[in-house]
């Protein structure tokens, strides 16, 4: 079941199903596997060259955020026919063709509000319209006062379990325990932290910070006001701005991510010089050791092809 596949797995994954088969291909319709972004692979849609294609591409689907469908067949890349779909050429002798529909599952993002300020709640109420996970940390504060809210946590401090790499935190106490406030969202180590303030304000709730042993460089790191420059006066209003910017933030990321491949652990990783697709070292069926460095291969077919013309693809040592 898809469920026993999944039931372990934290986002971002990609789901990779098997839709269409022609034989020999190992791969049958109905097969599926998650992918995560170090390269784990669980389930199953084939083994040899679709393996590594379908790790490939679903490393590129969760760093896009777009589901995509792969050929893989014998000519697929000479066939007009496939528009919209990725297509690679099947490099194995034993013959086949595949089609695999991998689509990402990303985590929504995490508005994390430090405060029960209007803006606080403003802000909540937003983020929920938006479809972002949100959590409130401050005393006092309470699911009568924020309905939306997935978590309401009457406390000041961060539990890490609270924190991931999609959590962007906002302090909205306006008064009531800045500096506690500010110091565990920087403390916290998220990527994000926006601070709800004029900055005569803030600099002076800096200040205290670095007695307590805040670095200038972590202070840098809190975006102060928050929000983009709107002119923004009433709390809606702030909290769009706030949005405006996370959302900014969010697209910048993706398109400024490095290769997906680059997330992989190389140590147990080989990028197969022939077509460029990651082959697991622990698993791979065929190594060919030249001048002391060990290649791995997909399948039989690109190990053929090395061996026709080494020079080509051999890696350039120093």
């Amino acid at each position: 079941m898809l469920t026993e596949l999944i039931s372990d797995v934290q986002p971002p994954y990609a789901l990779a199903m098997v839709v269409n088969r022609v034989a020999p291909s190992s791969g049958k319709p109905g097969d599926k596997a998650v992918i995560l972004p170090d390269g784990t692979m669980k389930g199953w849609i084939g083994g040899g060259c679709t393996r590594g294609i379908v790790l490939k591409e679903a490393l590129l689907a969760i760093q896009q955020g777009k589901p995509r469908l792969v050929n893989i067949s014998p000519g697929a890349e000479n066939d007009p026919t496939r528009k919209g779909v990725v297509t690679y050429n099947m490099t194995c002798q034993s013959g086949g063709s595949v089609d695999v529909y991998i689509e990402p599952v990303l985590p929504k993002p995490h508005i994390l509000i430090m405060g029960r300020s209007h803006i606080s709640m403003a802000l909540c109420k937003l983020s929920k319209v938006t479809g972002y996970q949100v959590t409130v940390v401050a005393f006092g504060a309470d699911k009568i006062t924020f309905p939306e809210a997935d978590r309401v946590i009457d406390a000041v401090d961060l539990d890490e379990k609270l924190i991931t790499p999609n959590t962007y935190i906002i302090v909205c106490t306006q008064g009531e325990g800045d500096d506690i406030a500010l110091k565990n969202a920087i403390e916290s180590g998220a990527s994000y932290v926006s601070f709800v303030s004029s900055m005569r304000k803030a600099n002076s709730i800096y200040n205290s910070l670095k007695k307590q042993g805040i670095k200038v460089e972590e202070l840098m790191r809190v975006k102060t006001p928050a929000g983009l420059n709107i002119n923004a006066k009433l709390p809606e209003e702030v909290a769009i701005s706030i949005l405006a910017e996370i959302i900014s933030k969010l697209r910048e990321e993706k398109n400024q991510s490095a290769q997906p491949e680059s997330q992989l652990n190389m140590a147990e990783y080989f990028i197969n010089p022939v077509c460029n697709i990651p082959v697991q070292k622990s698993t791979a069926k065929h190594v060919i050791n030249r001048k002391g460095v060990d290649y791995y291969f997909c399948c039989d077919g690109c190990r053929d092809t090395f061996v026709a013309q080494p020079e080509k693809y051999e890696l350039q040592t120093v």
